[in-house]
This record gives C-alpha cells, structure tokens and sequence, in this order.
C-alpha cells in the first residue's frame, strides 16, 4: 500500500510539473506573438497629443525598454528639454526644473535594423557611447541621414530607430519650432515647458 501511495503521489506532480510547463510553453507563444507585432502609445502634452507606432520586430530590446519606463509611468511630468527646428525634439529624461531622472541601466543598440531616421520617426538618445542609451528619446522632424547606420565602428553605428508617429505629426512639428534658450549647459531648451504629461499605450 505505501509503495502504491508513493507511486500515485509521484505521478501526480510529475502531472503537475508537465501542466505547468505546458502552460508555461504557451504563455510565452502568446507573449512573442504580441510583442511581434506593432505597438501604439500615446503621448498627452501641454501642447497637444500624438500617437507613435512601435515596431518590436525591428528593435526588440529598445521597445521593451521604452515599455517598461512607460508602464512605470517614468514619463509622465518629464518635458521635451531640447527642441531644434528642421532637426528634432529630444525630451523623455529631465523634469520641468531641468533635473535628471534616476533611469534603469543602458541598453544595446539596434540601429541596424534597416529602420531610418526620417521625418516622424522615434529613436533613442545617447551619449558618444554607442550602446548608452536608457529613457531619452527624440522625434525627427526631418531626413536625418547622418543619424543612420552606416557601420559597426562608433562613429558610424547611428541612433536607433524603433517606431513612428502615425497621429499628431503637427503637434510634433509645432513643439519643434518653439523659442529656446540655455539653461545651464544646456541649450535649445523651450522657453515655455514642454511637459508630457501622460504616454500610455493604446
């Protein structure tokens, strides 16, 4: 009788533990599957609202970031702290007083994903340091060639690319051509805020 129990009690978490794995198995099918696919967030500003298509197919670690600061609703009360008519805005870092928020640590850059920096398109910031990039972002509102990946050395690996605005391209452009001054050492920062004041997903 007891070496039957034993027999039966092994047998069931044998059963469990493929349950589990099985379960397991198509939980992650479903998490690829989603994470293939595009996706949308919102931006609200005090300027207005657009919308930015994310492609995780092309730059799979980069959106998981971008996800992970806007799901700890890391964005919401930064401001775009650096805009350049013809070029770009950069914001996704700084508060209204111009102080640095505490980010998660760098990520690898995917900027060889065939993805281009042109007029509408999302790419993340950073530093000379190829692979720095944390939460700053910037929204090119033109051709920007020279930000492209042209080769693997650092002077020519590029700024990576990882989605588009597909709603709002005029609030984009609006925000771009804003006065600005210097605060500090920092230049080409809007004289009135630009606070994002909620990016969430569709």
């Amino acid at each position: 009788m007891k070496d039957q129990s034993r027999t039966v009690i092994e047998l069931n978490m044998r059963i469990r533990k493929l349950a589990f794995l099985f379960l397991a198995c198509i939980s992650l099918g479903f998490s690829s599957l989603a994470i293939s696919a595009p996706v949308k967030v919102s931006f609200e500003t005090n300027y207005g609202n657009f919308v930015v298509e994310l492609y995780p197919d092309k730059a799979p670690k980069t959106v998981a970031n971008f996800m992970q600061y806007v799901h700890e609703n890391f964005y919401q009360g930064t401001i775009f702290h650096r805009t350049i008519q013809n070029f770009m805005i950069q914001g996704g870092g700084f508060t209204k007083d111009m102080k640095e928020k505490t980010t998660h640590g760098p990520i690898v850059n995917e900027s060889r994903n065939g993805l281009t920096n042109e007029i509408g398109t999302i790419a993340m910031a950073r530093t000379d340091d190829p692979n720095s990039a944390t939460s700053q972002f910037f929204i090119n509102v033109a051709n920007n060639i020279p930000l492209n990946y042209q080769g693997e050395d650092d002077e020519s690996i590029g700024y990576c690319v990882f989605g588009k605005v597909v709603s709002g391209m005029d609030v984009v452009q609006k925000i771009s051509k804003l006065p600005t001054r210097n605060v500090g050492p920092f230049a080409d920062v809007p004289v009135k805020s630009v606070l994002i004041q909620k990016v969430s997903l569709q």
